[in-house]
């Protein structure tokens, strides 16, 4: 495998190779897609539901969730992302989008265009299966966040949501499990667990009242894992973080208002 220079694209280039056997074309071609960089202020808009898409974003830095509001104006916060993710790879084949993504703090961004997207699945199939991956693996987060809401009450919603965010923040790069940055407020917790910031300060503080974290303002102490993902009903199946699945041949070888768009200043 030969060294590639470092591009702004890397952080996607390593997340995406999780999921598939990538060779050093295929590497590079994903290096040299179009993009433009931009900077986000905190609540900006990546993607605003009802919009036609012309490109997909990849985080660079930050972290932004996705979001969809109900008519009596409350926010579901469907999923969270961090570097590397290509938070609306959907819309490379959706003509609208059907949900909003919103940064939360300062984000660095990618904007890469929908057809370059699609060029480079069909002309790369190891890179087309990554994305593909990605996109499934997105699907069973969120199979597990509905089951979360749905079937756990507010300890083990709780619980589980930092075993997950230590996990993904580790798998990242960003922090080691036993040790991390929440990146959201109790509000925002509140919004993706189904709770609200009253109810998750207190659920937090039981579990420290337990021993089992150690929480001062956004940082948090795991002391006892295994306490932590039985109180959470936490399985980490669903994240599939098991590495990159080997290379296939032949037949088996695919809240603010402002948006900030590619084009602007």
């Amino acid at each position: 495998m030969s060294i590639l220079p470092l591009s702004p694209l890397t952080p996607m280039l390593r997340k995406l190779q999780r999921w598939a056997a990538l060779s050093d074309p295929d590497r590079a071609a994903l290096l040299d897609l179009p993009h433009k960089i931009r900077h986000l202020a905190p609540n900006q808009f990546i993607v605003h539901e009802g919009e036609k898409a012309g490109y997909s974003c990849v985080l660079l830095s930050g972290f932004a969730v996705r979001h969809k509001v109900a008519g009596n104006g409350g926010r579901q916060i469907l999923s969270l992302h961090m570097a590397g993710d290509l938070v609306d790879l959907q819309n490379s084949l959706l003509d609208v989008a059907d949900h909003n993504v919103q940064a939360i703090g300062r984000v660095e961004a990618a904007y890469i265009p929908v057809e370059a997207i699609t060029a480079l699945a069909a002309d790369h199939p190891a890179v087309g299966r990554a994305m593909w991956r990605e996109t499934l693996v997105e699907g069973s987060i969120f199979r597990e966040s509905l089951l979360n809401l749905g079937r756990r009450d507010a300890r083990a919603r709780t619980a589980h949501f930092l075993c997950e965010m230590a996990l993904r923040l580790e798998a990242a790069g960003l922090a080691v499990r036993e040790r991390f940055e929440l990146p959201v407020t109790q509000e925002q917790m509140g919004d993706m667990l189904g709770l609200t910031s009253v109810h998750v300060n207190r659920t937090l503080q039981s579990l420290g009242a337990d021993g089992i974290i150690d929480r001062r303002q956004r940082d948090v102490a795991i002391h006892d894992w295994d306490r932590l993902a039985k109180t959470g009903d936490f399985d980490p199946a669903y994240l599939h973080l098991g590495g990159a699945v080997p290379a296939q041949t032949g037949a088996a070888a695919l809240y603010g208002r402002e948006t900030v768009r590619p084009d602007a200043a």
